[in-house]
This record gives structure tokens, C-alpha cells and sequence, in this order.
């Protein structure tokens, strides 16, 4: 989770900054962005001022109404050492009180000409991000036909080398070797590369090589939600396997538990197709079609019958 600041906002959003130029450096630290109404009355008590302050048309109004000496109260109140900053919507004309008290404490005002609800909806999305929980995991996340595939599994065991066939097959890399992952509500897990290897494969006995640029801008995504996992392991004679595909395992990323699927890697297997399909099917049982099941049921139905005749 990286730091956010007040000027952060201004070079993300058609902000202007109009006061409280020397709190721009202010750091934010949470998402939650307060509409202060009911401080507009004069009630402070709970006055959430370690937030980012939105003003709509209906506070402007009701501020607009005080007396000369109430505004300035209220301006005073709004504006502490640690207020982030105040952000009014609709290119609203601000009242000389605001903007002195603004200045006074260094609490950045900035304008937007959007409508309030626009103005909210994009900042409290922008925050969530930035203030997702974060962790780092050791392996491959492919796009594959739009579903996010996070190949996971021992050091040598083949994950870039598969994800290179995947790529070659039409896929899209994501990233490899170290994959970022932020919590973005409370069931959505979205992946990215590093900066540092965007892009870039790891092939061993051959060395770095630049994804884009060998095979295009659409053998890339930038971030992907993860949507399963494939855990590659090498073949274990002792284990036994699912061989029907009716036992659904997890594995918990965060607060979000991921479907997983483990498949065995030994000689004369083409893992890029496996997982390839292992996505499709993914897919399908997300629409209804589950042919584990389906298997099931028609064994069962055979054996009842054989059972009555």
C-alpha cells in the first residue's frame, strides 16, 4: 500500500487548487471521503477530520445561508492541521471566509467541474486502489481467454516456460516470476507485474526476454483479475490425483479464497494445453455446465437402472 497525498489528486483529476497551496504535501490515509452536512450546523463533535472533505451544492447552499460570522466559525472548523483537503464540486464560487481559513491553516481547496456524485464516485475508487491490502506471490499470471490463471508451484518446475506456449497459443501475460496482488472489495483479487520485470520472461538456457517485444502489445495485459489458480507439482507415484474433477479445492489469498486446481508435471505432458483447458472449463462451470457432475449423475442414473432390471 503506497503513500497517497493531496497532490496525488491533482495530478490524477481536473482538480485546481485555489487555496491552502502550502498543505499539498498532506498525506491522506483512508479512502473514506466525508460530506460535511451536519457540520454545517455548527455540530462538530465528530468531525472526521483526518478525511478528504467534499462540498456538493446542498453544503454550499446551506453555508451560503449563515450569518458572516457563522461562516467563519464553521470555515475555521472545517479547515484543521490535518484535513487533507476540501474538494467542491460544480466550479462553485467559494466564499472569502473558506478560502481565508484555507489559507490560514494550510488546507488545500480544490475545484472540480464535475457533479458531485461523478466527483465522489471517482475519488473513493481511486482511494479503494491505492489503499488495497497488497501482497506479493512467487509465480506466472496469465489472461487466458479472459479468464485470470495464476500458475503457481515449485522454482524449475516449468511456469514460465509454460506461460511462454500460452503466449504463443494466443494468451496474454500478465506478469512472471513475482506477481502483486491487491484486495480490491472483498472477493476481488487483481494481479500485476512489477515494474522492475513488466513484461519481461524468464526462460532458463535462454535468458530475459521482452514479451512485447517478440510477440506484440496483445501478448500483454498490464493487470488482471485472478479468477482461479494451477498449482504445478512434480508427479508423485504415492498420490493419488482427481481424476474426475469433483473435489473443488481452495486456496485463500488475503480474505479471498481462489478455486485451485493441481496438476501433475512429468515428461510427455503439454501443460500449456492442460491449462488451457482447465480455464475453458472454468468457464463453462461458471455457466452451469459442469461435465464432473454430469458424469455423476449419468453413472449413477446406470447403476440404478442395472439395480431395478
Amino acid at each position: 500500500m503506497g503513500t497517497v497525498r493531496t497532490k496525488d489528486l491533482l495530478d490524477n483529476f481536473n482538480l485546481t487548487l485555489v487555496a491552502g497551496f502550502d498543505g499539498i504535501h498532506r498525506e491522506i490515509t483512508t479512502s473514506d471521503i466525508s460530506r460535511p452536512g451536519i457540520e454545517m450546523t455548527g455540530y462538530f463533535k465528530y468531525y472526521p477530520r483526518e478525511r478528504l472533505q467534499l462540498i456538493g451544492k446542498t453544503e454550499m447552499a446551506y453555508f451560503l445561508d449563515l450569518s458572516a460570522d457563522q461562516r467563519k466559525e464553521r470555515a475555521d472548523q472545517l479547515c484543521t492541521d490535518i484535513t487533507p483537503g476540501i474538494v467542491i464540486s460544480r466550479w462553485m464560487d467559494i466564499p472569502n471566509e473558506l478560502l481565508d481559513a484555507a489559507n490560514m491553516s494550510g488546507t488545500p481547496i480544490l475545484k472540480s467541474p464535475r457533479k458531485t456524485t461523478r466527483v465522489i464516485s471517482r475519488l473513493t475508487t481511486y482511494l479503494d486502489i491505492k489503499f488495497a491490502p497488497f501482497t506479493a506471490i512467487h509465480g506466472v499470471l496469465v489472461d487466458i481467454n479472459g479468464v485470470g490463471v495464476l500458475i503457481t508451484g515449485q522454482s524449475g518446475v516449468g511456469k514460465s516456460e509454460t506461460a511462454l506456449e500460452l503466449v504463443k497459443r494466443g494468451h496474454r501475460l500478465v506478469a512472471d516470476d513475482s506477481v502483486e496482488i491487491r484486495q480490491e472489495d472483498y472477493d476481488k483479487l487483481i494481479g500485476n507485474s512489477p515494474p522492475l520485470i513488466k513484461h519481461l520472461l524468464e526462460i532458463r538456457g535462454l535468458g530475459i526476454i521482452n514479451v512485447m517485444t517478440l510477440f506484440g502489445a496483445g501478448a500483454i495485459r498490464n493487470y488482471k483479475k485472478i479468477s482461479m489458480i494451477v498449482d504445478l507439482e512434480v508427479w508423485d507415484q504415492t498420490k493419488q490425483y482427481d481424476r474426475l474433477g469433483l473435489d473443488e479445492e481452495t486456496m485463500k489469498i488475503m480474505d479471498v479464497h481462489i478455486p485451485k486446481v493441481t496438476i501433475p508435471v512429468r515428461p510427455g505432458r503439454n501443460l500449456a494445453v492442460i491449462i488451457e483447458v482447465a480455464a475453458m472449463n472454468f468457464r463453462l462451470k461458471r455457466m452451469g455446465v459442469n461435465a464432473a457432475e454430469e458424469f455423476s449423475e449419468r453413472l449413477t442414473t446406470m447403476i440404478d437402472q442395472e439395480k431395478d432390471g
